[in-house]
């Protein structure tokens, strides 16, 4: 049997499966189960004297008792074991650990269950332009696979070993524990099962997410019938808010916010999805929208456009998903009578309308970020300025900023304007047109084969102009991979979607063609620009896009890895690995399958990118973007969705206040927030397509080993699944042991037929093949 083979059927999971949770029983005297915080003045001392970590808390969705903080060095992370370790703090929280002297220090060996590689895995700059993958049919679903070889027993084993320095072997050092929350991130509402308890004054919420405590509520805020029909709701989902958590019980104390309805359904899943995650979806107040224009149709007033670089006459153009409705970005690129070409970015310019300090600016500041899910799209601006007053939409004035290079056709830049300007877009292509053009060269498209376009500039000239900037595009994506960029590209699942019900109808891989590619380079290399820009002019103040270098102790155990199952990987850059993962991993048909499996791996040490403010973080070598391997990046891009590139707009315009900082860790957490949801989203239709349509039979290949299970990488989708040896049919026995540091899982079937001997499979085999 070869070795990557594995078929796989997905199956969606019951809603009952989602109220099981064990967390030990209630009752008995009352005692304290957790610490009392620190003062204030004692947390401030302790971290002054590096006695106390700050950092913020990441609990293992898979095992809710594990949590961990980043250590200051970067290189591993502070695992906190039990829930007492964690002191009633919840994921995502910003706390302070104590740090205990480093003779009671333990190793650790297990490793985290959850990573975001967000800057790696997707474009920087088009993230909202597709769909995410689906991961799993159960919710909630975690994020990312455990890759481990360790039984529960060792795992139990290393935790009982102490006096063993940081330079040991182990992911993280313990026990720790939290002793202050600095902020409670975790918007404290979460979405579950009740159940009653006889005698009690309470009932029983069990969350869906295990990192989450049981909350008891009072029995007031239930249904009216809940005591004498409590069988009627042990499918409804409820939302609920924790209120206190007192130090002696091991129960939150909450208040019923709202009836969901039925688990598994589309609508009452949603809704829960984005109150847990604190979006705000709710409409837009009457003070908000009086900020915006009241005279319709807007027209561009005479002394603006005065003030603005006239490119109305120009051929500039959008390149967006058919379906979309909110255009922020367009491209222009004219021939010169040198060889060269003046090639422009243009973005709206949403910054005109929305005034700093206003209430529509306050809106879109805590918004943050619009948030896309499957079926619909939570927008950070009301839809007048989304989709009519800032969209470029095509045959109209429009306000934006621009970006303007003398480049020649080589990608070599020559010169660089920035300003402010009015466009008028001479065509809506959809990235299904552009491919077109790009595939087909010399085609001369007829008039009902692309949308309508200005009379000014026919659609060849238009053509041409897509095919330069295909060309010059292709130039600037080679030169940044030959530089060291890395590019880890995962499989993203999406859905077609009944007209009427919005019920997923199928499941399709999104292909990131050619025409996708040419307007990411572009946003890319805007984005580069205005950072140094505005680096150069506001050098305390600029708010730019960082990403740190992978964790270190993560990186040195998947080379291992790797090393072991004979992969010739190099983690030693960013453009070292990219160069690994793109060239030949075999020579069979599992060759490409292979690839996607080490991209998911290469994945989990991969850190977040994150804005900052250029004031606060000094050391200018910190500033870099690990992935695309460049000193100084930001987001301009997309400000109609991202309230991070309207503060870069501000900063073009030099009108921007004092609290970037601030403001960029909101939006740090808004846009992980917003991640989350999409995940989550295209995870519930997922689970809904496989309820309706039946079980899916799809090839897989291993990823991971555990003592009972292994994990796998479903090719045809995309999605990750864990298989429970224990619920395989027509498996005999199966037997784990360890070979060096990894796993290998015999399986013994069943044999096919009486009188045939069983069929003996391992994984993984000695080396990849």
């Amino acid at each position: 049997m070869k070795y990557p083979d594995c078929k796989v059927v997905i199956c969606a999971s019951t809603p009952s499966d989602k109220g099981k949770k064990t967390r030990g029983s209630q009752g008995g005297s009352k005692k304290q189960v957790f610490e009392a915080y620190m003062t204030t003045e004692d947390v401030s001392h302790g971290l002054k004297r590096g006695e106390l970590i700050q950092g913020s808390i990441r609990i293992n969705p898979k095992k809710y008792h594990e949590a961990f903080i980043a250590a200051p060095d970067g290189k591993r992370d502070i695992f906190l074991d039990g829930t007492a370790a964690r002191n009633r703090a919840l994921n995502g929280d910003v706390v302070v650990v104590q740090v205990l002297p480093q003779e009671q220090w333990k190793v650790s060996s297990m490793v985290e269950d959850s990573s975001d590689s967000e800057g790696v895995s997707e474009p920087e700059t088009q993230s909202g332009r597709s769909q995410t993958p689906g991961k799993k049919t159960k919710r909630p679903p975690s994020p990312d696979v455990i890759v481990e070889a360790e039984t529960e027993a060792e795992e139990q084993l290393a935790k009982r070993v102490e006096n063993i320095s940081l330079n040991a072997t182990g992911t993280g050092i313990s026990p720790q524990q939290v002793v202050y929350i600095v902020e409670q991130k975790h918007s404290r509402a979460a979405t579950g099962f009740l159940k009653f308890l006889p005698d009690k004054p309470f009932a029983m919420f069990s969350p869906v997410d295990h990192r989450v405590p049981r909350v008891n509520v009072p029995l007031p805020d239930c249904p009216h019938d809940f005591c004498s029909r409590p069988g009627d709701y042990a499918n409804i989902l409820f939302i609920v808010r924790i209120t206190s958590w007192p130090d002696d019980s091991n129960f939150a104390e909450g208040r019923l916010a709202k009836t969901l309805g039925q688990a598994g359904e589309i609508e009452p899943e949603t809704e829960g999805i984005l109150i847990e995650y604190d979006v705000d979806f709710s409409e837009f107040s009457v003070e908000v929208l009086g900020c915006l224009p009241q005279k319709l149709p807007w027209t561009i007033p005479p002394e603006e456009l005065g003030n603005r670089r006239d490119l109305r006459k120009e051929c500039i153009f959008t390149i967006d998903p058919a379906t979309a409705r909110d255009l922020d970005d367009a491209l222009s690129c004219k021939p010169l009578p040198d060889g060269n070409f003046e090639l422009g970015v243009h973005i709206a310019d949403v910054s005109y309308f929305v005034e700093e300090g206003n209430a529509l600016d306050f809106i879109a500041s805590r918004r943050a970020t619009s948030v896309y899910m499957v079926q619909k799209v939570i927008p950070m601006l009301p839809r007048l300025l989304c989709e009519e007053l800032c969209s470029l939409n095509p045959l109209t004035d429009r306000l934006t900023f621009s970006v303007i290079w003398k480049i020649t056709p080589e990608g070599k830049i020559l010169s660089e304007w920035f300003g402010r300007s009015v466009i008028r877009s001479c065509v809506k292509l959809s990235y299904d047109h552009a491919q077109s053009m790009i595939e087909s060269p010399d085609k001369l498209f007829q008039a009902d084969e692309l949308p309508p376009c200005a009379a000014e500039h026919p659609m060849d000239e238009i053509h041409q102009a897509v095919l330069n900037l295909h060309a010059i595009a292709k130039r600037l994506r080679a030169q940044r991979f030959q530089g060291g960029a890395l590019r880890l590209d995962q499989l993203k699942l999406s859905f077609t979607l009944d007209r009427e019900t919005s019920m997923p109808q199928g499941c399709y891989v999104y292909q990131y063609r050619d025409s996708n590619k040419l307007v990411e380079e572009f946003m890319l290399l805007a984005n580069m620009a205005t950072a140094h820009q505005i680096y150069r002019s506001f050098p305390n103040k600029a708010l730019l896009r960082r990403h740190p270098p992978p964790q270190t102790k993560m990186v040195d155990d998947l080379q291992e890895f790797c090393d072991q199952m004979g992969l010739h990987i190099d983690f030693s850059t960013a453009g070292t690995l990219h160069k690994s993962l793109n060239e030949t991993l075999g020579d069979d048909e599992y060759t490409s399958a292979r690839k996607e499996v080490l991209t998911h791996m290469c994945s989990r040490p991969m850190q977040m990118a994150m804005y900052f403010c250029t004031g606060v973080l000094k050391e200018e070598l910190l500033f870099r973007h690990y992935a695309l391997n460049v000193p100084f990046y930001t987001h301009f891009t997309s400000p109609i969705r991202r309230y991070a590139d309207v503060i870069v707009h501000r900063l073009l315009a030099a009108s921007l206040g004092e609290e970037v900082q601030k403001q960029a860790s909101h939006c740090n957490d808004k846009k992980t927030a917003s991640k989350r949801v999409q995940e989550l989203s295209s995870e519930l239709f997922f689970s809904v397509f496989v309820k309706e349509s039946g079980p899916l039979d799809s090839e897989a290949m291993v990823m991971g080993i555990l003592d009972q299970a292994f994990d796998v990488l479903v090719l045809r989708y995309g999605v990750q699944k864990r298989i429970y040896c224990k619920g395989l049919h027509g498996l005999e026995t199966f037997h784990f042991h360890k070979v060096g540091k990894r796993g290998e899982l015999t399986l013994v079937w069943a044999a096919e037929e009486p009188g045939k001997p069983s069929v003996r499979q391992v994984r993984p085999r000695d080396r990849a093949k």
